[in-house]
């Protein structure tokens, strides 16, 4: 398994997304998915503390037990728990921090990342308080997400040489190409900083099951979601542009699958994508899903998926 970057941080540039543990995971799916990443050489593993109604860092925690050590956890705080536990003053960012390690039952967080902006507390109090958990040894290395790149900016001037975040953690896939356009992935090269891609395979559309015009896969995430996001993501344009890169995948020879993943990973800005998993096949499969590809095959990949 290659390996990438986040500041002090050896990532495998595929990680796991634990969202599905204690929602579509019951804490031995959850057993399972770790464990065959562990088996295909997965040493990323990215929760929060609202996944799973917290439960997804309790499971992970336990899954990984006293193979901790063998492996890189993500977690985030500041998306609302309750309407007492949310955003980033420095005495909550104190708390939540204290809150996941329990969860975790981990010393330390290698990665903590902002989960979102927060409008009401100045960028440079957080980063106060995260520079506060890395001197006490609870964190290794801080990030954020849904950052914008003036937002990025912000938090680089913020910093003033101290502590800094690494990471930047935003949409982006074959079907959402924003970082290109807004500047984040810019940003990314302006900061020395990572990106890590949140719905990499586009929700399962990716993934190379979805079909236009069939239905989703009884069980899938996509079959499970509220009917308006459902519609979302099987609008028209993107299953019309789902038919073209499956047309594209079965001229080269190569799957759905490893084009959604090595796209991203064609870009050097990228340190690991980070996708769901909810059994052990899927695991092994994303794990094998890297390939190199040339100039031409990216060329042509971004023409397809333009917008």
């Amino acid at each position: 398994m290659q390996m990438r970057s986040i500041g002090s941080l050896e990532v495998s540039v595929v990680g796991i997304g634990c969202n599905n543990f204690g929602s579509r995971l019951d804490r031995s799916g959850a057993d399972a998915v770790v464990s065959a990443a562990l088996e295909s050489g997965i040493n990323f593993f990215d929760t929060a503390d609202i996944y799973g109604a917290t439960k997804s860092e309790e499971f992970l925690g336990r899954a990984l037990g006293s193979r901790r050590d063998e492996v890189l956890v993500a977690t985030k705080f500041g998306m609302p728990i309750d309407d007492q536990r949310f955003g980033a003053a420095p005495a909550y960012v104190l708390k939540a921090c204290d809150d996941s390690l329990a969860r975790l039952g981990t010393d330390h967080i290698d990665l903590y990342q902002l989960h979102a902006p927060d409008a009401s507390v100045p960028i440079a109090d957080t980063l106060g308080a995260l520079h506060e958990l890395i001197a006490a040894g609870k964190v290794r290395e801080i990030g954020c997400s849904n950052f914008s790149a003036e937002q990025l900016d912000e938090a680089r001037a913020a910093s003033k040489g101290s502590d800094e975040f690494r990471s930047v953690q935003n949409q982006y896939s074959l079907l959402w190409r924003d970082p290109e356009a807004d500047g984040v992935l810019t940003a990314c090269d302006r900061h020395d900083m990572a990106f890590l891609p949140f719905y990499p395979l586009a929700n399962g559309l990716l993934t190379g099951k979805v079909r236009p015009g069939e239905p989703p896969q009884e069980g899938t995430r996509l079959a499970t979601m509220p009917p308006e996001r459902r519609a979302h993501w099987l609008s028209d344009e993107f299953t019309a542009r789902v038919a073209t890169l499956l047309d594209f995948a079965g001229e080269h020879g190569v799957s759905l699958l490893s084009l959604a993943f090595s796209w991203l990973l064609a870009h050097h800005q990228v340190a690991s994508v980070i996708a769901g998993a909810t059994n052990p096949e899927q695991v092994r499969a994303n794990a094998a899903a890297p390939i190199t590809l040339d100039d031409a095959a990216r060329d042509a990949l971004d023409a397809l998926t333009a917008t």
